[in-house]
């Protein structure tokens, strides 16, 4: 794992597309903001693990689940 120390309003890039900036710093609590092409899907990981637990279940509903997805992204 790389280990990285930024201040608020300082950015990483994650090869050429990806930049993950700090927002603020407020005690416990990091807000960031990160910046990706839409093709590439960015989940808190706990909605990553809750959608690749439910790849397991059967076709349809990984479908609901993808298109629930797709909803949320065109709302951005």
């Amino acid at each position: 794992m790389l280990v990285l120390t930024r201040k608020s309003n300082q950015s990483i890039m994650i090869g050429d597309e990806i930049e993950v900036s700090v927002l603020a710093i407020m005690g416990e609590k990091v807000r960031i903001g990160i910046e990706a092409p839409r093709s590439i899907p960015v989940f808190r990981k706990e909605v990553y693990l809750e959608i690749r637990q439910d790849s397991s279940k059967p076709e349809e509903e990984r479908k609901a689940v993808d298109e629930a997805l797709d909803r949320l992204k065109s709302k951005e």
